[in-house]
């Protein structure tokens, strides 16, 4: 079990965890997507870039990255941000 989990831990390490698994996507796509999955279901409305970059403690180039290969791959869908603007 620990031989397991420091095998996965040296492969994420060295890129080798780059195959796709079983549901079409490699583990680190995998941890965005329950991420995102996670934040909406809580907030009620789906994590900003910079929500993903304080959690995942990467640059903003790096989720930028993985937001356009998550949605190239059809794991997700983007949406344009609506502006909403109070009246008084």
């Amino acid at each position: 079990m620990l031989e397991d989990r420091t095998n996965r831990q040296m492969n994420q390490k060295s890129g080798a965890a780059r195959n796709l698994n079983a549901q079409g996507f490699t583990e680190k796509q995998g941890q965005y997507l329950a991420f995102i999955y996670t934040y909406s279901h809580m907030f009620r409305r789906p994590p900003a870039e910079t929500d993903m970059q304080r959690h995942f403690q990467v640059s903003p180039p790096s989720v930028h990255q993985m937001i356009v290969t998550l949605e190239r791959n059809g794991l997700i869908r983007r949406q344009a941000a609506l502006n909403c603007t109070r009246t008084e």
